[in-house]
């Protein structure tokens, strides 16, 4: 009898011990998931922060852009246009009509030619906001005249060429996704020292692509990305804010062989009607 009351007591004791351990295991699984799910949830915040940064870097490199472009066009209006209006004005003044014939007639001459003149300037300012090429014909025509122009230099060897783009997109989307391409070509005509840039676009399924190969000195993603979060690379910026825009996406990278780099855009094609 006393055997069967030891036993029983040393099953009792291992049962506890055995409930105790499973229930000090139960609570380790719960604080480590627990633990787990607040890393998980810091985690996805401080991205959710990053990417709130990194899209209010976008939209101030935008907005700075933007100002930039209004600060130019105003200095282009009060430093040229501005002066040639006040000339016109000169000659065509209260006492013109007290003049002989033959000076009233060349006041409005000279008036008339500083009138055409003022009228030029603001048709090229108007035309630096939206190139009539591809208000009038689209990406493909404007694109490939600006690399026609470039070729014509003689300075670089320059092409481009559409292999798909038989529906345009929306006049807005070609103005974002051609001043890319002018940033982009600039940045290499100022600084990679190449000997050819290429342009190639095609499109697959709903997605547009251009492309964009030269054999200068480049930058890879990673590069791009460091840019983008420093103070500098405006250029690069405005880039990354028009690409955003459009919700596509842009592409650096060095060909394996080492002996080009190249440039991807991609982005949604929508159609202008």
């Amino acid at each position: 009898m006393f055997f069967l009351q030891a036993d029983t007591t040393g099953i009792s004791r291992l049962m506890l011990i055995g409930t105790m351990g499973m229930l000090i295991l139960a609570v380790g699984i719960i604080a480590f998931v627990i633990f787990h799910q607040r890393k998980v949830i810091r985690y996805q915040m401080q991205m959710k922060k990053f990417e709130a940064e990194k899209q209010q870097t976008l939209l101030n490199a935008s907005i700075r852009f933007q100002e930039e472009e209004r600060q130019r066009i105003a200095a282009d209006l009060h430093d040229d246009a501005g002066p040639l209006l006040a000339t016109a004005r000169l000659y065509l003044n209260e006492n013109l009509v007290n003049l002989e014939k033959p000076q009233q007639l060349q006041n409005i001459l000279s008036a008339k030619q500083i009138i055409d003149d003022a009228i030029g300037l603001i048709r090229n300012i108007s035309h630096s906001l939206m190139p009539p090429t591809l208000k009038n014909f689209g990406l493909e025509s404007a694109t490939t005249d600006l690399f026609q122009k470039i070729s014509g230099s003689g300075v670089i060897n320059a092409s481009a060429r559409f292999h798909d783009y038989r529906e345009r997109l929306k006049v807005d989307q070609e103005l974002l996704l051609f001043r890319v391409v002018q940033e982009l070509v600039n940045n290499v005509l100022k600084h990679s020292n190449a000997g050819f840039i290429h342009l190639t676009q095609n499109a697959t399924g709903n997605n547009l692509y251009l492309r964009i190969h030269h054999d200068g000195k480049g930058i890879t993603q990673a590069e791009f990305e460091k840019l983008n979060e420093s103070s500098q690379g405006l250029g690069l910026k405005n880039i990354a804010s028009r690409i955003n825009v459009l919700n596509g996406r842009i592409y650096f990278e060095i060909d394996p062989s080492q002996t080009y780099y190249k440039v991807t855009i991609e982005v949604p094609r929508q159609s202008r009607f």
